[in-house]
């Protein structure tokens, strides 16, 4: 979930993450973890930076930016990245020469993946 602001209004958070805000806490299906008393603002929005932490979602700032990335939660997955290093991949361009991933070091790479299953 990308943001331009770290405070979000509920249905916002509900619909780009499936958690909803409760009285109890943060829910998605049968879970709810526990968020701290002042993870929501006066008028109804969630304070992101406050609920990352308890949901075990990573967030990253691009501080040249103004935005932040909220990651999937592993609370609920138990799974998360461990590094965000990347070891290094070599596949074949169009002419059939290898590409070393790993000549991108140092830059903002964007990889997309398909699969027909």
């Amino acid at each position: 979930m990308l943001l331009d602001e770290l405070l979000v209004g509920p249905e916002v958070l509900a619909a780009r993450t499936g958690w909803t805000v409760k009285d109890e806490g943060a829910c998605k299906a049968d879970v709810c973890v526990p968020l701290p008393h002042d993870a929501r603002t006066g008028d109804g929005r969630v304070d992101v930076q406050l609920l990352a932490e308890p949901l075990g979602m990573p967030l990253v700032a691009d501080d040249a930016h103004g935005i932040w990335a909220l990651g999937p939660e592993t609370t609920v997955t138990g799974k998360a990245l461990t590094t965000a290093v990347v070891h290094d991949l070599v596949l074949p361009t169009i002419d059939g020469d290898p590409f070393h991933l790993s000549s991108l070091r140092g830059q903002k790479v964007l990889l997309v993946a398909w699969a027909s299953w």
